[in-house]
């Protein structure tokens, strides 16, 4: 089977281009599960009813978080509506909203865990022990485990990689806006790539107008960051899984505007 995964969807642009593309995007690649980050869909912090409706309805069989999980209320209403949308594991234990989900096809059982790193960002109970302890506690209940790194740090990605390498079927970055050139298949048979990219606006600094962040950085003096308006392109990476091993065989990066 072939694994759809969409980086960072930024704003409302974002998840029109999503409720546009995404259909015909799984029918070119022979997608038949879908994983989207959306914890930038709500106007660039957060995510509300209509960002994840618009995601859902489109097409994502599971909508991942970030750091900005908790930036919308709304996000609340769509835990208590136990909506296939998971925030990381790692934040501590009576948090509202699950850090996992495990989705049955029909066909095989796969688990989508979200988790986020601690390197210049909030820090939460550790996500390489959340993550062990998870998998451990899922592995006999799916045939996929698919794991959304939210992560500042290019080594607490790839040592996250690297540390779950044979345990899950796949690891991936999010969070950085930039897609990496790494994909690749570990030696323990684990796919993997530092960061997946965005879904947002060309020509912009990770999704804002350039010309905010080039004065910040002159100035040193914040400014309110607005989304820029250019053209949409969509980041992702398209997983291989063998139907029978359920082990991945290829990841391949693509960009799509």
């Amino acid at each position: 089977m072939n694994i759809l995964v969409v980086g960072d969807v930024i704003g409302q642009a974002g998840v029109k281009f999503i409720r546009d593309k995404l259909s015909g995007i799984k029918k070119l690649y022979g997608a038949s599960f879908c994983v989207i980050n959306g914890e930038n869909s709500a106007n660039g912090n957060g995510i509300n009813v209509e960002s994840s409706q618009g995601l859902l309805l489109a097409g994502a069989d599971v909508i991942t978080l970030g750091n900005h999980t908790f930036d919308k209320s709304d996000v609340y209403k769509l835990f208590d509506e136990k909506l296939p949308i998971v925030r990381p594991a790692n934040y501590p234990p009576g948090t509202a909203g699950e850090g996992y989900l495990i989705i049955d096809t029909g066909a095989v059982k796969i688990c989508v865990i979200s988790l986020l790193g601690r390197v210049n960002l909030n820090n939460l109970d550790c996500p390489f022990r959340c993550a062990q302890e998870l998998i451990l506690k899922v592995k006999d209940r799916c045939d996929i485990i698919l794991v959304d790194f939210h992560a500042e740090a290019t080594s607490e990605k790839i040592a996250m990689g690297y540390f779950l390498d044979g345990k899950a079927t796949a690891v991936w970055g999010t969070h950085t806006h930039v897609q990496t050139a790494d994909e690749r298949i570990l030696p323990g048979g684990s796919a993997y790539i530092t960061g997946i990219g965005m879904t947002g606006p060309v020509n912009s600094v990770i999704g804002v107008k350039k010309e905010i962040i080039i004065s910040k950085f002159l100035t040193n003096i914040h400014q309110k960051f607005e989304i820029s308006d250019n053209p949409i392109n969509l980041n992702g990476i398209i997983l291989t899984i063998d139907d029978k091993t359920h082990k991945a065989t290829a990841i391949e990066r693509i960009s799509i505007s």
